[in-house]
């Protein structure tokens, strides 16, 4: 909408786009008031479309062109919840707020969408959207994630402050204890507290807090089980005395080009016991030191609440408005809060390119790819947003479980869960909507032949050439869609009205972030370029990794190697750094030079050919030294093909 083009970032108030249907703007996105879905599935009986009434209404608007033979003959998108899991609940409200078809049993046929509860593995998908990005699940595991991060802290230091300062074991760990030591010399009153989270772990399994490096468990399970090691953040933002984490869901619509769009409400997960900072005495108890949902659920204190402003759960927009209450600048938290989004999903986007080509390589049939991430954010006492990770699957369950006796559990609908959860879902098939574009389409067109009996005349008579140019443009385009079918809308008359939509639905719950803002942060994007150098010279179409004469073909093809960096050198550089790479563990499916290895490498290029630059301006040099001579080599393939 028009009025949201001009809204600056991270407005607290997100102003509402115009809702469909007629909808009041001020419903809620959780709302789920669709009389008409409900008169839909009561059609069994002959109330509505799906009943004999209905069979009978949708044959006489064949006949005689009304309103409810063209809704009736609108094909209905169709979606493989098969594979959904535990988000299905919450995506059958939607399909059904939607009434969009929804196969739970699989469909012989291809359908529009897939939505998958886990990841992307299904070769059997040739056509449609599929709800997970190849290699989503492994970028935004804790050790993949901070690296990513860790290498555009390098580039651009002051912009990615947001993550706390991270070290992986087991392999850095003498770097984590030199590192610690030399930050306590030069600061005797620092006195940290560090947390280790285990790189595969999920719903808090396996973290705990420590004081001293000395007390990281380094036995045991840890070498089979790598880890993240962080600087524990001791002075968060605390309400009614507890300290609370932040669940935002992200889509990330497109990769090419980026599309990245931000839910408006979120929810707000709380410990249970009253926050203090940590000492040696108080380091295990979890229920005041972790937010995960799934170990607060087993406290005694644990509070389910009906109300989004009270309770162990609740929304974030009740937090925005206590905020907002005590004098809080909200705005501004909420444009750091899009930028550090923003910036993450910059950080992953290299690899999730090379994922894509992989399991999904041009040319070939396959799908297109959206998904929703949940992003973990925690306030700062200053209301700094901190990253604390990126979750690919976010659990969507809108019930949770409630003990009626000892050992004995019901699930119970959450209403905080429903009231953000469905609304995300819904509204992200609403954006990704195959039909939408035809609608347009079509629409365009009703629009386009609409005109008066009296203006006929002007059609006939026209003499001047620019009028035979116009009349000529839309003869052919009554042709063109004639030819498609689109006759039934000819039947329209000059006053009837457009078809109306699905059903009257909120406004959409999601605010889209990228590219709206491009222009503030596309300077970040320098990896995505040198990830599209890494693609070209892979050679065979779905591998991930750089084999020796692919990386020669770069060095050769950029004109890097001269007299001071014989091939010799070339070869020397690229298997220290792919040696170092492979043993750390990474993957051993494939051998050669993965894209983060090649970034490294990529780096001490720049750093050998621009010395006296800051790396963000080396790297940038490089790409575009090797961008013209790629680009001129190209021309001239081009030119000798046409000879």
């Amino acid at each position: 909408p028009a009025r949201e083009a001009e809204e600056p970032p991270g407005s607290p108030a997100l102003p509402a786009e115009e809702p469909q249907g007629g909808q009041p703007a001020g419903a809620p996105p959780g709302e789920e008031a669709l009389p008409a879905a409900a008169g839909r599935e009561r059609g069994v009986r002959g109330a509505g479309p799906q009943g004999p009434g209905g069979r009978a209404a949708r044959g006489r608007g064949r006949r005689g062109g009304g309103e409810s033979g063209r809704a009736g003959r609108r094909p209905r998108v169709t979606v493989d919840s098969s594979k959904a899991k535990t988000s299905l609940e919450a995506l059958k409200i939607s399909l059904r707020q939607l009434r969009w078809r929804e196969f739970p049993l699989g469909r012989r046929l291809p359908c529009d969408i897939y939505w998958h509860g886990v990841s992307f593995h299904d070769n059997d998908i040739f056509s449609g959207q599929v709800n997970k990005f190849p290699g989503m699940t492994e970028m935004v595991r804790k050790i993949t994630l901070s690296r990513a991060v860790r290498t555009m802290q390098d580039l651009f230091p002051l912009e990615y402050n947001f993550y706390p300062r991270s070290w992986i074991l087991p392999e850095e760990f003498p770097l984590f204890v030199d590192e610690v030591r030399m930050l306590k010399d030069s600061d005797p009153s620092w006195k940290p507290t560090f947390i280790v989270k285990p790189d595969g772990g999920c719903q808090g399994d396996g973290i705990y807090l420590v004081k001293d490096p000395s007390d990281i468990r380094l036995t045991g399970a840890i070498p089979s089980r790598p880890a993240v090691v962080q600087e524990y953040i001791c002075k968060p933002l605390l309400v009614d005395k507890l300290k609370f984490d932040i669940r935002l869901y992200v889509l990330l619509k497109s990769l090419e080009p980026l599309e990245i769009y931000i839910a408006k409400d979120g929810l707000s997960r709380f410990c249970t016991e009253p926050y203090q900072e940590p000492t040696l005495k108080n380091l295990h108890q979890v229920f005041m030191h972790l937010t995960n949902y799934s170990l607060n659920i087993h406290s005694g204190n644990f509070i389910h609440s009906d109300d989004a402003n009270t309770g162990s759960k609740r929304t974030f927009s009740s937090i925005l408005c206590r905020l907002s209450s005590r004098g809080a600048d909200v705005k501004k938290l909420w444009s750091d809060i899009i930028s550090l989004v923003i910036k993450t999903i910059i950080a992953l986007t290299p690899e999730l390119k090379v994922y894509y080509q992989s399991d999904i390589p041009a040319g070939k049939p396959g799908p297109t790819c959206f998904q929703i991430l949940g992003f973990d954010i925690l306030l700062m006492k200053n209301l700094k947003p901190m990253l604390l990770e990126v979750n690919a699957n976010p659990s969507m369950r809108i019930e949770h479980e409630q003990e009626l006796s000892p050992g004995v559990f019901e699930n119970v609908p959450s209403p905080v869960d429903e009231e953000v959860k469905v609304a995300v879902i819904r509204d992200t098939l609403r954006l990704v909507d195959p039909q939408k574009k035809k609608r347009k389409d079509v629409q365009g067109f009703i629009i386009l032949i609409r005109f008066r009996p009296s203006e006929s005349s002007m059609f006939s008579g026209m003499k001047d050439k620019q009028h035979k140019h116009h009349s000529l443009k839309l003869s052919l385009k009554l042709k063109f869609y004639l030819k498609l079918g689109s006759c039934q809308a000819l039947e329209q008359g000059p006053e009837e009205p457009l078809p109306a939509g699905p059903a009257a639905l909120p406004s959409l719950c999601l605010k889209q972030v990228f590219p709206k803002y491009a222009k503030q942060f596309n300077y970040l994007r320098l990896l995505d370029r040198v990830a599209v150098l890494f693609i070209r010279f892979l050679g065979v179409k779905g591998t991930t990794k750089l084999g020796p004469t692919g990386f020669r073909t770069f060095i050769r093809n950029c004109k890097l190697s001269n007299s001071n960096f014989s091939m010799a050198s070339v070869d020397i550089l690229y298997i220290d750094i792919t040696r170092r790479w492979n043993s750390m563990g990474i993957d051993h499916k494939e051998s050669g030079m993965c894209l983060q290895a090649f970034i490294e490498a990529f780096f001490c290029l720049a750093q050998k050919k621009y010395k006296s630059l800051p790396l963000h301006e080396q790297v940038a040099s490089l790409i575009d030294f090797c961008e013209y001579h790629l680009a001129a080599l190209d021309e001239k393939r081009l030119v000798c093909g046409r000879g």
